[in-house]
C-alpha cells in the first residue's frame, strides 16, 4: 500500500519488510512453522506486489506481566496470488496454561465476555480484511483459574463462618432472656476494638443456708457458751433451737450466726441435740455441706457459660447435713456442787470460819469460790476473817448479785425451767421481802410435770432438798440467780 501523508508512522519493531508468496502452499508451510503459542503480527512492506515471493520475521507482542515465557520464534511466510495487497496476517494461538498465574488482574478491571473475540488454537487469518499496520494487535488471555480459586476459597470460608457463627449464637440463645441478646447491627459494625457487653447472667436465689461446722461441737449443759456458724444471708435467721430448747441469738449478720448454748437439766450431760435454724416466717433454714461430686445427667450452669447464654447460674452441688451439739459437765459447776456434796454436812472449818446459827450464805459464797470467782471490794473474806455483808448475808448477797449482771441473772419460780445446777436459790418465809435462807441448786429434772429443783446448803444441812417440799413446810416463796 503506498505510503501517504496521513499513513501513521509506526515504531521500527513493528516495520518488516518481505517477499511475498508465490503460492497457497507457500503460505501453509509458513503457517505450519509457527508456534501455535505464539500470537504474532507480519506487516506487508509498501512495495509488496502479489506474486512475489517475501520473507519476514515473526514479531512477538508486546510483553506484558501476566505472560510467564517470552517467544522468540521466527517464520517464514509465503502468500498466494489471490491474497490481497496490504493483507494483515493475525495469528492468534490460546493459552497453553490458562491457570498456571495467579496474578491475573481482579474480575472487575476484565472486559466482559461480549466483548472478547472468540479464541482458537488454529491460525487464521483476519475475516475483517486488511488491517491498518498502525493498529496494535492485543495479545488476551484467559483469567487465571488460581485467582479464582483464591476469590471462591475466600467466599466458601466467609460463608463457612457466618454459617457457624450463626449456629453457635441460635444455640446460646434458645433460652436466653431478650434482655441478653446482642443486636446484629452492633456486632456488624463492631471493630477488633471494640467490646460488645453481655447482661450478666441472673443468678438464683436460694435464701438462707448454713454451710459451715459449728465453732465448738460441745458445751457444757449449764449454757451460756456462745456458738458461732456461716453460712449465707444469715442475717434472715430469726431463731435457733438446740434438741428442744431455744437459743438466744447474739448476733447475726450475712455470713454468720452466732447464738448462746441454752441451759439444760444436769441430766443431759454427755447427750446429743439437733441444732436448728428457722426464719422470721417459721421455715426451717437448709444446713448443707457444699460437694463436688455431680449426679449423673445432672447439668449444672457455670459462672462462664451462664454470662455467655444469659441462663441462670445455679448454685454448687449440696448435700444436706445435720449440726449436732453435745452436752458435757461444766468444770467449774462439778467443782462447785462436788464442794456442796462434800461439806455440806462436815464443814470445812479448815478453810473458812463458821457463823452459827446461820451460815447458809457464807457456804454458798463458798461454793462459788469453788466454782472459780475471785473475791472483789463488794464481796470477800480477808485472812483475818473479816466478811462483806454480801458474803455473809442472804439479803445482802442479793442485792450484790443484782449489781453483777455479767455473772448472774435473776429468776423467780414462775422461770423455774431455766434453773440449772450450780445455780443459787433464796427463800423468803414470810414473804417480806427480804431473804432468809440461801442454798446451792444440787439437782434438776425436767418433767410433764413441771421442773423439779434440790437444794443442798447449811443452816438447813441438805445434799437434796426439794424446793416445793420446802416450801410446803416452811411457806414463803423462792427466787433464783442463774450463774455464769
Amino acid at each position: 500500500m503506498p505510503k501517504t501523508p496521513d499513513t501513521p508512522e509506526l515504531p521500527v519493531r513493528f516495520r518488516t519488510t518481505f517477499r511475498a508468496p508465490s503460492t497457497p502452499d507457500d503460505v501453509a508451510a509458513a503457517i505450519g512453522a509457527i508456534d501455535p503459542t505464539e500470537t504474532v503480527t507480519v506487516e506487508l512492506g509498501a512495495d509488496w506486489q502479489p506474486g512475489a515471493a517475501s520473507e519476514f520475521d515473526a514479531i512477538p507482542a508486546p510483553e506484558e506481566p501476566a505472560i510467564e515465557a517470552e517467544q522468540d520464534a521466527t517464520s517464514t511466510v509465503r502468500f498466494g496470488e489471490a491474497d490481497e495487497p496490504d493483507a494483515t496476517l493475525d495469528v492468534l494461538a490460546a493459552d497453553a496454561d490458562a491457570t498456571a498465574d495467579a496474578t491475573e488482574p481482579t474480575a472487575a478491571l476484565e472486559p466482559a465476555a461480549a466483548d472478547e473475540p472468540e479464541l482458537t488454537t488454529e491460525p487464521r487469518l483476519s475475516p475483517k480484511g486488511p488491517r491498518h499496520r498502525a493498529e496494535r494487535v492485543r495479545n488476551r488471555r484467559t483469567p487465571g483459574a488460581a485467582f479464582r480459586r483464591t476469590v471462591a476459597l475466600s467466599c466458601a470460608s466467609a460463608i463457612m463462618g457466618v454459617t457457624a457463627l450463626g449456629a453457635v449464637a441460635a444455640a446460646a440463645n434458645d433460652d436466653a432472656s431478650p434482655d441478653t441478646v446482642v443486636s446484629a447491627t452492633a456486632a456488624d459494625h463492631a471493630t477488633p476494638t471494640d467490646t460488645i457487653a453481655a447482661e450478666p447472667a441472673p443468678q438464683v436465689d436460694e435464701g438462707p443456708s448454713v454451710t459451715g461446722e459449728l465453732s465448738v461441737t460441745s458445751a457444757p449443759f449449764t449454757g451460756g457458751t456462745q456458738v458461732t456458724v456461716t453460712g449465707e444471708q444469715l442475717d434472715e435467721v430469726a431463731a435457733v433451737s438446740v434438741g428442744d430448747t431455744a437459743a438466744s441469738i447474739v448476733s447475726a449478720d450475712d455470713g454468720q450466726v452466732t447464738f448462746a448454748v441454752p441451759a439444760v437439766a444436769d441430766t443431759a450431760t454427755g447427750s446429743t441435740a439437733e441444732v436448728h435454724f428457722a426464719d422470721a416466717a417459721g421455715q426451717p433454714i437448709d444446713v448443707e455441706m457444699p460437694t463436688a461430686v455431680v449426679a449423673a445427667g445432672t447439668s449444672v450452669v457455670q459462672p462462664l457459660e451462664g454470662a455467655l447464654t444469659g441462663q441462670p447460674v445455679a448454685a454448687a452441688p449440696t448435700t444436706p447435713r445435720t449440726l449436732t451439739l453435745t452436752y458435757t459437765s461444766d468444770p467449774g459447776i462439778d467443782a462447785q456442787v462436788a464442794y456442796v456434796l462434800a461439806y455440806w454436812s462436815s464443814y470445812n472449818t479448815d478453810q473458812y470460819p463458821v457463823i452459827d446459827g446461820y451460815d447458809c450464805a457464807n457456804f454458798a459464797s463458798q461454793s462459788l469460790v469453788a466454782r472459780g470467782w475471785t473475791m472483789d471490794g463488794g464481796w470477800y473474806l480477808d485472812g483475818s476473817g473479816a466478811m462483806s455483808p454480801s458474803w455473809a448475808s442472804s439479803t445482802a448477797l442479793r442485792d450484790y448479785l443484782r449489781t453483777r449482771t455479767d455473772r448472774a441473772t435473776e429468776l423467780d419460780d414462775s422461770q423455774r425451767s431455766q434453773v440449772k445446777v450450780g445455780d443459787i436459790a433464796q427463800f423468803d418465809w414470810d414473804d417480806s421481802g427480804d431473804r432468809d435462807h440461801t442454798a446451792v441448786v444440787t439437782r434438776v429434772e425436767h418433767t410433764d410435770a413441771g421442773t423439779k429443783v434440790w437444794v443442798g446448803g447449811h443452816t438447813k444441812d441438805a445434799d437434796y432438798w426439794d424446793v416445793d417440799t420446802a416450801l410446803a413446810n416452811g411457806g414463803g416463796s423462792v427466787s433464783y440467780f442463774s450463774i455464769r
